[in-house]
């Protein structure tokens, strides 16, 4: 059975750093396109970035680009999310997203992603 476990996450000032991982297992982690997504308290949840079976192509959404990159290793079964110049609206639960067989991926794939992790919960204070 799939399995993606989100870690990194806490409690840091606006500005700091963080990298977030998503630990896959009980699939074949290299024909998933990977991607993050994130929940604010009272908001929908929402499109971060994604990145490409191989890991040579990613996309972020217009809020994190430039901030947040994302990667992955394949042998590690493994995703990362570098975040940089945390903003309080940065203030969310990022979950990972797996995706058959696919590119990247959008807002508009939501409801088409095949696993989820359950989240982890980062808080940045101004």
């Amino acid at each position: 059975q799939a399995q993606l476990v989100e870690s990194g996450g806490g409690l840091v000032q606006a500005g700091d750093s963080l990298r977030l991982s998503c630990a896959v297992s009980g699939l074949t982690f290299s024909r998933y396109a990977m991607g993050w997504f994130r929940q604010a308290p009272g908001k929908e949840r929402e499109f971060v970035g994604s990145i490409t079976r191989s890991g040579g192509d990613t996309n972020a959404a217009d809020s994190v680009k430039g901030r947040f990159t994302i990667s992955r290793d394949n042998a590690k079964n493994t995703m990362y999310l570098q975040m940089n110049s945390l903003k309080p609206e940065d203030t969310a639960v990022y979950y990972c997203a797996a995706k058959y067989n696919s590119a990247l991926f959008t807002q508009a794939d939501y409801y088409g992603m095949n696993y989820w992790g359950k989240g982890t919960l980062v808080t940045v204070s101004s």
